[in-house]
């Protein structure tokens, strides 16, 4: 005999997929987040970890995302499990374990090493706005990965990808880009994702259709 079930556990019904979003962030209960800025319309799901950062309006989470250290764009879209700028070691230290720069913790010194965390902090992750995500990406420390960007589940990216640029593999490759050379650039120019609320309402259903878009808002 087979069971249908609405919804398990009940307060599901007005769970993240649900809810209007609005110029509060959305932030399961379940997210951890230090010291970031969050912009309107975001939303953070289950398990997302947030820490150092900025993620700007109307981007969201799908779930156990790590970030730290980074700067996400405006309206990117991260799919569960990614992991943005992830911890590095001091590989040329005859150890790498974290015992050296987290030497409080092992009783080796009174103070943490503060020039190695530095270090990492250096290596920010840049996120350029309206990116798509795949399930499981890893962004290694100091990428930058452009506008519009695409990057495919399971990937690895160690270097910068540019705008509009689609990416796959482990480590990532650029194998084409979404559009053409003339409508990226129109593109980048209208700047879209920096319309006000009413004009993005007013305007919302020419995002739907790339030639409409581009003959009404681009030079």
């Amino acid at each position: 005999m087979l069971h249908h079930i609405d919804f398990f556990p009940e307060e599901l019904k007005n769970n993240d997929n649900k809810s209007v979003l609005s110029e509060v962030p959305f932030i399961h209960p379940s997210c951890k987040i230090k010291d970031s800025k969050l912009g309107a319309y975001t939303a953070l799901g289950p398990n997302t970890s947030i820490s150092e950062s900025v993620f700007d309006d109307y981007s969201y989470t799908a779930g156990n995302v790590s970030i730290v250290w980074s700067t996400i764009g405006k309206y990117c879209s991260i799919a569960n499990g990614t992991r943005i700028n992830p911890g590095n070691h001091p590989q040329w230290r005859v150890t790498q374990h974290h015992s050296t720069y987290r030497r409080k913790r092992y009783g080796f010194d009174e103070a943490d090493d503060s020039e190695f965390f530095q270090w990492r902090k250096d290596h920010h992750c840049v996120i350029g706005h309206d990116t798509w995500l795949g399930t499981r990406v890893i962004v290694m420390p100091g990428v930058k990965i452009g506008i519009g960007a695409v990057i495919g589940a399971g990937a690895v990216v160690t270097k910068d990808i540019g705008d509009y640029e689609v990416a796959v593999g482990v480590p990532a490759r650029v194998i084409k880009k979404r559009f053409s050379e003339d409508q990226i650039k129109r593109l980048l120019a209208s700047e879209w994702w920096n319309w006000e609320r009413n004009v993005l309402e007013e305007r919302f259903n020419d995002l739907l259709n790339l030639d409409v878009f581009l003959e009404k808002y681009s030079f």
